[in-house]
């Protein structure tokens, strides 16, 4: 089986958690030790859920920058603890007197730049504690607000007899769905809670290219590898740069190459050089690592303005 990333198209009342372990009970039957999954989705939602399968899994916090798109249904006139339908309901108010125009003028806000309090049934930490932690032991903490980016919001459908609202919305990075169906509510002054979510896009991964879980199960290597991803498909705000033969193999022992013995094909697209990786490295110098003369996929790598070379990141490929 090769490395790379396996999409699945996960289905309501399953746990990323269950998704994984079906991935992890057919794949190693297959030969794969590795696996991990990225944009952990909650029991209720469906949709977008990447597997990362051996090497690949060492990419995973790549992706963290991508935007996400979901389609979302919010439910007028419920207020619940979760900010969903599945919470516990703390009040339900009349939304006698609410327009379609007064609805669509609130969706308006929701566009650029907006701050947002996560929900307390997050996995937010604070002082080193989950919110849901928090919440579950009755505990109050106070909580900041975060700056999120709404790149598109797009009104589908304003039910006005069951009181519902459905959108489709682009966003960054941390933005919760939940919470903006709560700010609808708040500035309607009904209040609302999600009452259907599906995560249809996450960076260039598609839901029309997922695989639902339960067929997984039958399915055989060849057609599984059908459907997966290369493993360096998704680095689309990396530089890409090439090498030979003989620089390659001193890349794959980790050693640094002179910046002249480089052909670079495309900059890196990140230009905020304060975004760092794990390691604090900045997103602006960090390069896909090919081999010209094979077209492999060695790796990643950063620039280093200090000695002028090419630096050693993540190797994917043996030596």
């Amino acid at each position: 089986m090769k490395d790379g990333i396996l999409i699945l198209n996960k289905t309501q009342d399953w746990t990323s958690h269950d998704c994984v372990a079906v991935c992890r009970r057919v794949l190693r039957l297959k030969g794969v030790k590795k696996i991990g999954h990225g944009g952990t989705l909650d029991p209720m939602a469906c949709g977008v859920l990447p597997i990362y399968i051996g090497k690949a899994t060492r990419l995973m916090e790549y992706t963290d920058l991508d935007d996400k798109t979901y389609r979302c249904t919010a439910r007028l006139g419920l207020i619940t603890d979760t900010l969903d339908i599945w919470g516990e309901t703390l009040e339900e108010r009349s939304t006698e007197g609410i327009t379609e125009e007064a609805i669509r003028e609130a969706l308006g806000a929701f566009h650029g730049e907006i701050e947002q309090y996560p929900p307390m049934y997050s996995s937010v930490r604070v002082n080193g504690k989950r919110l849901y932690q928090y919440a579950r032991d009755g505990e109050t903490v106070e909580v900041k607000p975060r700056k999120v980016t709404i790149r598109e919001f797009i009104i589908e459908n304003i039910d006005m007899e069951k009181m519902e609202v459905s959108f489709e919305v682009t966003c960054s990075k941390g933005t919760y769905i939940r919470t903006i169906c709560s700010d609808l509510g708040e500035a309607l002054g009904c209040g609302a809670a999600m009452s259907a979510l599906t995560r249809v896009a996450s960076g260039i991964f598609r839901i029309e290219d997922g695989v639902d879980p339960e067929a997984l199960k039958t399915m055989e290597e060849d057609e599984i590898e059908k459907f997966i991803i290369d493993t360096d498909k998704p680095l689309v705000h990396f530089g890409k740069v090439e090498m030979s033969e003989d620089r390659a193999k001193y890349f794959k022992m980790g050693n640094a190459i002179r910046w002249k013995q480089i052909r670079v094909l495309e900059e890196p697209k990140v230009a905020d050089e304060s975004l760092v990786n794990k390691r604090g490295r900045s997103y602006s110098t960090l390069y896909c690592v090919y081999n010209y003369e094979t077209g492999e996929f060695l790796g990643t790598g950063y620039y280093s303005a200090k000695t002028r070379e090419l630096k050693a990141d993540k190797i994917l490929v043996d030596r």
